[in-house]
């Protein structure tokens, strides 16, 4: 990476302060924030909330020969100064790796809740269309490659700025065309996705979510975070049916031409796709489409979806959108909307005398309404019995719209440990315990979370509904910054399924 083209970089986005570097002689082999990644010749990036100079003497000792700062630490090496790190390092990311984005068709979804299905199904939908050729950065997992070894976990829902344009280049020389990824409030609130655009950006909805002292400050700042997606878009998709349309519809105005900017809805005779549901089951779900834009016209016909509810009718539709821009056909949706399987979204376990366990990430109001809602709606007779914690160090907001939640659909809860961080989980089941109206909801605490599975599965009947909400397919703990090995839900469930006598 040569110095000279990152400091024309800065300077184009107004981010450069100072340089003590000698610039047009300059070539750096390397670039990170890791000081552990430090090699020869490389340039280290001075960010984090909590960083520390000795980080910045170790990458020294390392090899690194200039450092990229917000201020200046008086070391032996050069500094670039500038005056937002964090974008700085986007930048010199996508210089460093070539910008990727360039040689990739980028769909990138924002939401309160639905974008991990919502990339799964547009990824099934156009990996029909070209074949060995999509990647994915979803929360649950990032895929850059056609081979096995192209496939792992996911850390954050959107990455770091330096691993995104990393994983780009790595999705780009194995050959990937398109990426479809969740882009998180986070994102722009941490200026992950700084000087990216996208070649579509989708805003599915947006509830009060991430708020708290490590996240937004408010509701307005996770509304305005949001929003920047579709202000860094080429084309625009927008649920007509989300809370502050307007706002987010002049957003998407603001640097898209309303022909670029499209809309769907459940019947919405103004939206450029109308949704009518023939049938939604608790396996899979059948709808048609209404076309108010004559450029979509191909798209007015019947679609079945694998995922069951609803609500993910509304996400296939913006899948329907979003793969139609990027050049698939009816027949590629139908087929990847019809064969979609999302790891721990609305799997189900039927057993033979305790009823049907129902595993899902559902973290936050929204996406834990609309599956209660969905599940009440289907069976209203049958009890329903959630087993759930709340996440520490962050969306504290989240702990009484669980139980809100709780009081409109639930008629028991066992509240235990979902990833409490550095907090104490029986605290936050306690939170959420206090707003839990207990004249319609039987709650019990327990903390060890396969504790309260087995209890929820145990004293369930054949006509209950025991919904295990949060983890998914999780196969840790996060427990005082540490991962902790945790057997997942579907694993747990079925282990205690299995040990009852009158279920063998």
């Amino acid at each position: 990476m040569k110095a000279n083209q990152l400091i024309a970089l800065l300077q184009e986005h107004d981010l450069l302060r100072n340089t003590t570097l000698q610039v047009d002689d300059t070539d750096f082999a390397g670039l990170t924030y890791d000081s552990r990644q430090v090699q020869a010749n490389t340039l280290f990036v001075c960010k984090g909330f909590n960083f520390s100079v000795d980080y910045l003497h170790s990458a020294i000792e390392n090899g690194a020969t200039a450092y990229l700062a917000e201020e200046d630490y008086g070391v032996s090496v050069p500094v670039i100064l500038v005056k937002n790190v964090r974008k700085a390092l986007s930048l010199a990311a996508q210089l460093y790796f070539d910008f990727p984005q360039n040689d990739l068709f980028v769909i990138g979804y924002t939401g309160t809740k639905g974008k991990t299905t919502s990339t799964y199904l547009t990824t099934n939908i156009l990996s029909h269309a070209f074949p060995q050729q999509v990647a994915m950065f979803s929360t649950i997992n990032h895929i850059v490659g056609p081979k096995p070894q192209d496939q792992y976990r996911a850390h954050l829902t959107t990455a770091e700025s330096f691993d995104l344009f990393k994983e780009m280049r790595q999705a780009v020389d194995n050959g990937q065309k398109v990426l479809v990824m969740e882009v998180a409030s986070q994102a722009y609130l941490l200026d992950r996705v700084y000087g990216l655009t996208f070649d579509v950006g989708i805003f599915l909805n947006i509830s009060p979510d991430h708020i708290g002292v490590n996240e937004h400050p408010n509701f307005a700042n996770y509304l305005f975070c949001k929003m920047q997606l579709l202000l860094n878009s080429r084309n625009c998709i927008i649920n007509a049916e989300t809370d502050h349309f307007d706002e987010i519809y002049a957003a998407a105005k603001v640097s898209t031409d309303p022909e670029h900017i499209f809309t769907y809805g459940f019947n919405q005779t103004q939206a450029s796709l109308s949704i009518t549901s023939r049938q939604a089951t608790l396996t899979d779900s059948h709808f048609d489409l209404t076309v108010h834009d004559e450029r979509l016209a191909d798209l007015a016909t019947t679609y079945d979806v694998s995922v069951p509810g609803d609500f993910n009718q509304s996400n296939s539709a913006a899948a329907i959108l979003a793969s139609h821009l990027a050049g698939a056909q009816v027949a590629d949706m139908q087929y990847g909307l019809a064969h979609t399987r999302i790891p721990g979204r609305m799997e189900s376990i039927t057993t033979k005398h305790h009823g049907t366990v129902y595993i899902d990430y559902a973290h936050d109001w929204g996406s834990m309404n609309a599956l209660l809602s969905f599940l009440h709606t289907q069976f209203p007779d049958h009890r329903v019995i959630a087993v759930l914690g709340s996440t520490g160090d962050k969306g504290e907001d989240r702990r009484e719209g669980f139980a809100k939640a709780l009081n409109d659909y639930a008629d028991a809860a066992y509240l235990t440990t979902d990833d409490p961080g550095h907090e104490d989980p029986m605290a936050i089941a306690r939170e959420i315990d206090s707003h839990i109206d207990h004249t319609k909801v039987k709650t019990t605490i327990i903390a060890q979370r396969e504790t309260a599975i087995a209890q929820a599965i145990t004293t369930a009947t054949n006509t209950d509904l025991v919904v295990l909400a949060g983890k998914g397919e999780d196969a840790y703990q996060k427990i005082n910054g540490v991962d902790t090995p945790y057997a997942s839900d579907p694993v747990v469930a079925q282990d205690v399924i299995d040990s009852l006598a009158d279920e063998s």
